[in-house]
Protein backbone atom coordinates (compact mmCIF):
# COMPACT_ATOMS: atom_id res chain seq x y z
CA UNK A 1 0.00 0.00 0.00
CA UNK A 2 3.03 2.26 0.15
CA UNK A 3 2.47 3.75 -3.27
CA UNK A 4 -1.29 4.31 -3.36
CA UNK A 5 -3.89 6.63 -1.89
CA UNK A 6 -5.79 4.70 0.76
CA UNK A 7 -8.56 5.22 3.30
CA UNK A 8 -8.66 5.08 7.06
CA UNK A 9 -10.54 1.79 6.65
CA UNK A 10 -7.59 0.36 4.70
CA UNK A 11 -5.24 1.37 7.52
CA UNK A 12 -7.58 -0.18 10.09
CA UNK A 13 -7.59 -3.49 8.20
CA UNK A 14 -3.83 -3.56 7.69
CA UNK A 15 -3.11 -2.85 11.35
CA UNK A 16 -5.61 -5.47 12.48
CA UNK A 17 -4.21 -8.09 10.10
CA UNK A 18 -0.48 -7.37 10.03
CA UNK A 19 0.23 -5.09 12.96
CA UNK A 20 1.87 -2.45 10.78
CA UNK A 21 1.49 -0.45 7.58
CA UNK A 22 3.98 1.49 5.44
CA UNK A 23 2.41 4.68 4.12
CA UNK A 24 3.76 6.85 1.31
CA UNK A 25 3.59 10.59 1.89
CA UNK A 26 0.52 11.20 -0.33
CA UNK A 27 -1.46 8.58 1.57
CA UNK A 28 -0.55 10.00 4.98
CA UNK A 29 -1.18 13.56 3.83
CA UNK A 30 -4.62 12.54 2.62
CA UNK A 31 -5.46 11.01 6.01
CA UNK A 32 -3.88 13.65 8.26
CA UNK A 33 -4.03 16.69 5.98
CA UNK A 34 -1.50 19.50 5.82
CA UNK A 35 -0.62 22.32 3.47
CA UNK A 36 2.79 22.92 1.98
CA UNK A 37 3.31 26.00 4.12
CA UNK A 38 2.30 24.15 7.30
CA UNK A 39 4.78 21.38 6.47
CA UNK A 40 7.63 23.81 5.75
CA UNK A 41 7.15 25.58 9.09
CA UNK A 42 6.87 22.27 10.92
CA UNK A 43 9.94 20.73 9.27
CA UNK A 44 12.05 23.85 9.85
CA UNK A 45 11.85 23.29 13.61
CA UNK A 46 14.19 20.30 13.25
CA UNK A 47 16.97 22.86 12.74
CA UNK A 48 16.55 23.83 16.40
CA UNK A 49 16.86 20.49 18.22
CA UNK A 50 19.10 20.08 21.25
CA UNK A 51 21.76 17.43 21.75
CA UNK A 52 20.76 14.05 23.18
CA UNK A 53 23.04 13.82 26.21
CA UNK A 54 22.04 10.31 27.25
CA UNK A 55 23.62 8.11 24.59
CA UNK A 56 25.13 5.17 26.46
CA UNK A 57 27.20 4.27 23.40
CA UNK A 58 29.01 7.60 23.74
CA UNK A 59 27.65 8.86 20.42
CA UNK A 60 27.03 12.52 19.66
CA UNK A 61 25.02 11.90 16.52
CA UNK A 62 21.47 12.39 17.87
CA UNK A 63 19.50 15.57 18.49
CA UNK A 64 15.94 15.64 19.80
CA UNK A 65 13.03 17.38 21.50
CA UNK A 66 10.22 15.78 23.50
CA UNK A 67 6.67 16.54 24.67
CA UNK A 68 3.94 14.56 26.44
CA UNK A 69 0.17 14.87 26.05
CA UNK A 70 -3.08 13.51 27.39
CA UNK A 71 -5.30 12.65 24.45
CA UNK A 72 -9.04 11.96 24.51
CA UNK A 73 -10.63 11.30 21.16
CA UNK A 74 -9.08 13.96 18.96
CA UNK A 75 -8.54 16.43 21.81
CA UNK A 76 -5.12 16.85 23.36
CA UNK A 77 -3.73 18.67 26.37
CA UNK A 78 -0.01 19.10 26.74
CA UNK A 79 1.32 17.76 30.03
CA UNK A 80 4.00 19.52 32.06
CA UNK A 81 7.47 18.76 30.77
CA UNK A 82 8.59 15.37 32.04
CA UNK A 83 11.39 12.87 31.47
CA UNK A 84 11.14 10.12 28.90
CA UNK A 85 11.55 6.71 30.53
CA UNK A 86 11.90 3.20 29.10
CA UNK A 87 12.87 0.10 31.02
CA UNK A 88 15.84 -1.96 29.87
CA UNK A 89 13.31 -4.60 28.82
CA UNK A 90 12.50 -2.30 25.88
CA UNK A 91 15.70 -0.29 25.52
CA UNK A 92 18.77 -2.25 26.63
CA UNK A 93 21.09 0.60 25.62
CA UNK A 94 19.47 3.66 27.22
CA UNK A 95 16.80 2.14 29.46
CA UNK A 96 16.17 2.57 33.22
CA UNK A 97 17.19 6.24 33.02
CA UNK A 98 15.00 9.32 33.47
CA UNK A 99 15.97 11.18 30.30
CA UNK A 100 15.20 14.91 30.20
CA UNK A 101 15.29 16.31 26.67
CA UNK A 102 14.73 19.83 25.41
CA UNK A 103 11.00 20.50 25.15
CA UNK A 104 9.16 20.66 21.84
CA UNK A 105 8.62 24.31 21.01
CA UNK A 106 5.15 25.56 21.92
CA UNK A 107 4.23 26.61 18.38
CA UNK A 108 5.17 23.16 17.07
CA UNK A 109 3.32 21.25 19.82
CA UNK A 110 0.26 23.38 19.08
CA UNK A 111 0.65 23.22 15.30
CA UNK A 112 -2.12 22.16 12.96
CA UNK A 113 -0.10 19.12 11.88
CA UNK A 114 0.26 17.77 15.42
CA UNK A 115 -3.41 18.43 16.19
CA UNK A 116 -4.46 16.68 12.99
CA UNK A 117 -2.27 13.63 13.69
CA UNK A 118 -4.07 13.08 16.98
CA UNK A 119 -7.50 13.95 15.59
CA UNK A 120 -7.09 11.55 12.67
CA UNK A 121 -5.42 8.56 14.31
CA UNK A 122 -6.53 8.40 17.97
CA UNK A 123 -10.10 7.31 17.12
CA UNK A 124 -8.64 4.58 14.88
CA UNK A 125 -6.56 3.18 17.74
CA UNK A 126 -9.52 3.36 20.11
CA UNK A 127 -11.59 1.31 17.66
CA UNK A 128 -8.85 -1.27 17.14
CA UNK A 129 -8.37 -1.65 20.91
CA UNK A 130 -12.13 -1.58 21.61
CA UNK A 131 -11.74 1.40 23.92
CA UNK A 132 -14.31 4.12 24.47
CA UNK A 133 -13.90 6.94 21.93
CA UNK A 134 -13.02 9.42 24.68
CA UNK A 135 -10.87 7.08 26.80
CA UNK A 136 -7.58 8.77 27.77
CA UNK A 137 -4.22 8.02 26.22
CA UNK A 138 -0.76 9.04 27.32
CA UNK A 139 1.04 10.19 24.18
CA UNK A 140 4.59 11.34 23.60
CA UNK A 141 6.06 13.26 20.69
CA UNK A 142 9.73 12.94 19.77
CA UNK A 143 11.61 15.02 17.21
CA UNK A 144 14.80 13.25 16.12
CA UNK A 145 17.72 14.31 13.99
CA UNK A 146 20.34 11.64 13.34
CA UNK A 147 23.56 13.09 11.97
CA UNK A 148 26.30 11.18 10.21
CA UNK A 149 29.77 11.99 8.94
CA UNK A 150 32.91 10.19 7.78
CA UNK A 151 34.03 10.25 11.41
CA UNK A 152 30.83 9.06 13.12
CA UNK A 153 28.13 6.68 11.89
CA UNK A 154 24.55 7.82 12.48
CA UNK A 155 22.37 5.22 14.18
CA UNK A 156 18.61 5.96 14.23
CA UNK A 157 17.98 2.99 16.55
CA UNK A 158 21.24 2.09 18.30
CA UNK A 159 19.30 -0.35 20.49
CA UNK A 160 18.53 -2.47 17.42
CA UNK A 161 15.21 -4.13 16.58
CA UNK A 162 13.00 -3.20 19.52
CA UNK A 163 9.63 -2.34 20.99
CA UNK A 164 8.97 1.03 22.62
CA UNK A 165 6.82 -0.25 25.49
CA UNK A 166 3.65 1.53 24.32
CA UNK A 167 0.54 0.52 22.36
CA UNK A 168 0.80 2.34 19.02
CA UNK A 169 3.66 4.09 17.22
CA UNK A 170 3.73 6.50 14.28
CA UNK A 171 7.06 7.31 12.57
CA UNK A 172 7.12 10.03 9.90
CA UNK A 173 10.17 10.92 7.85
CA UNK A 174 10.65 14.68 7.89
CA UNK A 175 13.85 14.99 5.86
CA UNK A 176 16.85 13.09 4.47
CA UNK A 177 19.91 15.02 3.36
CA UNK A 178 23.11 13.63 1.90
CA UNK A 179 22.57 10.13 3.32
CA UNK A 180 22.07 6.59 2.10
CA UNK A 181 20.72 3.46 3.77
CA UNK A 182 18.56 4.00 6.88
CA UNK A 183 16.33 1.02 6.08
CA UNK A 184 13.30 0.46 8.31
CA UNK A 185 13.15 -3.16 9.48
CA UNK A 186 9.97 -4.76 10.83
CA UNK A 187 9.88 -7.94 12.91
CA UNK A 188 7.35 -9.96 14.86
CA UNK A 189 7.31 -10.06 18.63
CA UNK A 190 9.67 -13.04 18.37
CA UNK A 191 12.04 -11.09 16.10
CA UNK A 192 10.94 -12.93 12.95
CA UNK A 193 11.55 -10.64 9.91
CA UNK A 194 8.32 -9.27 8.44
CA UNK A 195 9.40 -6.45 6.15
CA UNK A 196 12.09 -3.97 5.05
CA UNK A 197 11.58 -0.63 3.34
CA UNK A 198 13.13 2.82 3.27
CA UNK A 199 11.35 6.05 4.15
CA UNK A 200 12.67 8.28 1.38
CA UNK A 201 10.32 11.24 0.89
CA UNK A 202 9.15 13.79 3.46
CA UNK A 203 5.87 12.48 4.86
CA UNK A 204 6.62 8.78 4.26
CA UNK A 205 5.57 6.91 7.39
CA UNK A 206 5.02 3.66 9.21
CA UNK A 207 2.27 2.92 11.72
CA UNK A 208 2.63 -0.09 14.00
CA UNK A 209 1.15 -1.98 16.93
CA UNK A 210 4.04 -1.92 19.40
CA UNK A 211 2.67 -4.90 21.32
CA UNK A 212 2.97 -7.13 18.23
CA UNK A 213 5.75 -5.56 16.20
CA UNK A 214 9.44 -4.81 16.68
CA UNK A 215 11.04 -2.12 14.56
CA UNK A 216 14.42 -0.61 13.87
CA UNK A 217 16.34 1.46 11.33
CA UNK A 218 19.76 0.57 9.94
CA UNK A 219 22.59 3.14 10.23
CA UNK A 220 22.77 6.02 7.79
CA UNK A 221 25.93 6.83 5.88
CA UNK A 222 27.11 10.08 4.33
CA UNK A 223 27.15 10.25 0.55
CA UNK A 224 29.11 13.49 -0.01
CA UNK A 225 31.72 14.32 2.59
CA UNK A 226 31.57 18.09 2.17
CA UNK A 227 27.86 18.52 2.99
CA UNK A 228 25.84 18.16 6.18
CA UNK A 229 24.24 14.72 6.39
CA UNK A 230 21.22 13.80 8.51
CA UNK A 231 17.89 12.02 8.79
CA UNK A 232 14.98 13.83 10.52
CA UNK A 233 11.99 11.93 11.89
CA UNK A 234 8.93 12.48 14.04
CA UNK A 235 7.86 9.68 16.38
CA UNK A 236 4.48 9.81 18.16
CA UNK A 237 3.34 7.14 20.61
CA UNK A 238 0.04 6.25 22.24
CA UNK A 239 -0.42 4.23 25.44
CA UNK A 240 -3.66 3.58 27.27
CA UNK A 241 -3.67 5.55 30.52
CA UNK A 242 -3.29 3.28 33.50
CA UNK A 243 -1.83 0.45 31.42
CA UNK A 244 1.05 -1.38 33.15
Amino acid sequence: MAGSIITIEDIDQALANSGYIHLAAPALQQIVGWTGEQWRTFAASWERLGEDRYMADGGRYRRRRHAAFEVRGGDLVRKPDQPHFQSRDYNPLNGDVQRWFDAVETDIAQSAIVASIFRSLTPLFATLDRRAPTAPWHSEMHQFRIETSPEELGRPTPEGLHRDGVDWVLVILVARQNVEEGVTEIGGADGRPLGRFTLLDPGDAVLLDDRRIRHGVTPIRVTANAAAAYRDALVVTWKANGAP
